[in-house]
């Protein structure tokens, strides 16, 4: 008995969920039944037309395209809506119309509902191009009831009347959101898209500058044909969201018209740099006919806008149409046969553009519909798309070139700095042999004239046997004092005066006291001197070891003062001073004097020499 209890439960419980479900189904279908019961599409009206003058009265079905019925004309309309309820509702309802207008009054029932734009002024602000939604309150609705809609429809704007619906608020404000946002929202994302688009595209034209064979510098205009394309199309679609345009109708019309004929034309031109048939033999003349086309859809807008000939617009659209076409079947054709990548992916875009752009055609131009959506302005995405793959590849390519050119610089840097370290190391090699071989030629030079002269002196003094003992000593001294000044010159710090005035002393102290002349010192700790250099050095040492050497040998002095100061410039001045004999200057010609003045001037030093019985002076002037 348990066994068969247990087994017989489960049946029980399965039998008794499918019940439910059941139930459930039958409930869910019901309140389907009964919203769908609620929800009514009006199609049918009586409507009473008014044109140039003239009314009619007739039964229409909806939609009501005005520009079908009476072309090239304006005027308004009234159209009658009766329906009927089998009761009235008790929760908010809601009317959604895909396209009305293009200024409108909705009344139901007697009550205005909804109100946009002056029904007695013609191309003002145009508003059919948005859906509408209105909510009813249900306190409005009864069991026979009546919509009345009174139009205003101008020439060229798509004016007219659409099949309404009429249901439960969250099932027709569902229908209208959808619409809305596929055809208000969806293009204000469209404009905003092409606008940016189009600051990238001329962003690069204005700085991808390159430098022609002829030296001028050339942009690409590829990316000039895409700014102006994406720029054009964002005014084309502009147009499905602006109700009261900058422009008044049909002015504004016509520069909506020119707009979309500039945007076929641009693509046109930015797929010939695409396929790089700038220079092709036929691009001239395609370039002339495309410009006629943008002078004839000014015509053609005014033809259809102002005076009422829609044909002309047709013509224009069947001219552009045609030309389209036979581009993109040779694009298409040069894409097929070996095209690049970029090339593929716009031959792509533009026969898939084409292909929405004659369904939007035979749209709104030749079907009865009303208040459909465009899908050539989503189609158009694609070229944005395209032109940014084209960037990013040439971007990759740009960088890839880059690494390469940056490799191939450093490389060729590297190479340079090594020849140029080697070249280093060979001119330091000269030059620092240069610097021991001018060393060479100094000492040299100086033993020559120093050493040497005296020594040449010391034997013609020999050879003439007039000369007494002490002078031939005297000669032989000044030798060695010159030999030994010329090796401390090595060690000369760079401008500092007082050490050479302190290594002139030491050296030459001991002669003087030997030949009872009293040496007097009057030297003040003067600043280093930056512009004397060790050249310079050596040159002030033997102009000073000169001027000494002359009291020893000429002057017959008692005293000898030597003095150093610095001066208010930052220089210094430097005096040899003795109470010997003296001399004219002028009138005495010494080898001395003459090697003094030499070496003064190869150093730009001022030299001053004073020569009178009882006070000569050597001055010399350091800047």
């Amino acid at each position: 008995m348990r066994r068969s209890m247990v087994f017989e439960f489960p049946a029980a419980s399965l039998s008794l969920r499918r019940v439910m479900l059941c139930m459930l189904g039958l409930w869910l279908t019901g309140l389907a039944l009964q919203v769908q019961a609620l929800t009514l599409e009006l199609r049918q009206a009586q409507a009473t037309v008014m044109v140039q003058g003239h009314t009619t009265r007739q039964t229409v079905s909806l939609p009501y395209h005005w520009d079908r019925h009476h072309v090239g004309q304006q005027g308004e309309a009234i159209f009658e809506l009766p329906f009927e309820l089998k009761e009235p509702p008790g929760e908010l309802m809601g009317l959604y119309v895909p396209r009305l207008g293009n200024a409108y009054e909705v009344w139901l029932n007697g009550t205005l509902l909804q109100q946009n734009g002056d029904l007695q002024n013609y191309n003002g602000a145009d508003f059919a191009k948005a859906p509408r939604y209105i909510e009813i309150s249900p306190g409005l609705l009864s069991n026979r009831n009546l919509f009345r809609i009174h139009i205003r429809s101008d020439i060229g704007r798509r004016g007219g009347l659409a099949p309404m619906t009429l249901g439960p608020h969250d099932e027709v404000y569902r229908l209208y959101l959808r619409d809305y946002r596929w055809r208000s929202t969806g293009s204000l994302v469209v404009v905003i898209g092409s606008l940016f688009i189009c600051l990238v595209a001329m962003a690069l034209w204005a700085t991808q500058v390159d430098v022609a064979a002829n030296g001028r510098f050339k942009r690409d205009s590829l990316y000039f044909t895409a700014g102006m394309a994406e720029l054009c199309w964002a005014v084309s679609v502009s147009n499905a969201i602006i109700e009261n345009p900058p422009l008044p109708w049909p002015l504004w019309g016509v520069v909506i018209l020119l707009a979309s004929t500039a945007w076929i034309l641009s693509m046109i031109l930015f797929c010939v740099e695409v396929a790089g048939w700038s220079r092709h033999a036929a691009t001239p003349w395609l370039r002339r006919w495309l410009a006629v086309l943008l002078v004839s859809s000014a015509a053609a807008a005014a033809g259809s806008l102002v005076y009422g000939y829609p044909v002309a617009m047709t013509l224009l659209y069947a001219a552009a149409g045609l030309t389209s076409v036979v581009f993109v079947v040779l694009f298409f054709r040069k894409a097929v046969r070996g095209g690049s990548p970029p090339h593929t992916i716009v031959a792509v875009a533009l026969l898939l553009n084409t292909v929405v752009g004659f369904r939007d055609l035979y749209e709104f131009r030749f079907s009865e519909s009303y208040g459909g959506n465009t899908l050539l302005r989503y189609s158009s995405v694609l070229f944005g798309l395209t032109l940014g793959y084209i960037v990013i590849t040439r971007f990759r390519t740009a960088s890839s070139q880059a690494r390469d050119l940056m490799a191939n610089m450093a490389a060729r840097i590297a190479q340079k700095q090594e020849e140029l370290a080697q070249t280093y190391q060979r001119l330091e090699g000269l030059a620092r042999e240069q610097e021991r071989a001018a060393e060479r030629t100094r000492i040299l030079r100086d033993m020559h004239d120093g050493v040497g002269s005296h020594i040449s002196s010391a034997i013609r003094q020999l050879e003439s046997g007039r000369a007494t003992q002490d002078e031939v000593l005297n000669t032989l001294r000044d030798s060695l004092d010159q030999l030994k000044l010329s090796i401390d010159a090595m060690n000369l710090p760079a401008g500092d005066i007082t050490a050479l005035i302190a290594n002139l002393r030491y050296r030459l102290e001991p002669r003087f006291k030997a030949s009872d002349i009293e040496l007097q010192w009057d030297v003040d700790l003067v600043p280093i001197l930056p512009r004397i250099d060790h050249k310079a050095m050596r040159q002030l040492q033997f102009m000073v070891y000169e001027a000494l050497s002359n009291v020893l040998q000429h002057a017959h002095a008692s005293v000898l003062r030597i003095e150093l100061r610095g001066t208010p410039e930052g220089g210094a001045q430097l005096q040899v001073i003795d109470n010997g004999c003296g001399f004219d200057p002028d009138r005495v010609k010494r080898s001395g004097l003459s090697s003094l003045q030499e070496r003064a001037a190869a150093i730009g030093v001022g030299l001053v020499i004073l020569g009178t019985p009882g006070h000569t002076v050597v001055k010399i002037v350091l800047g």
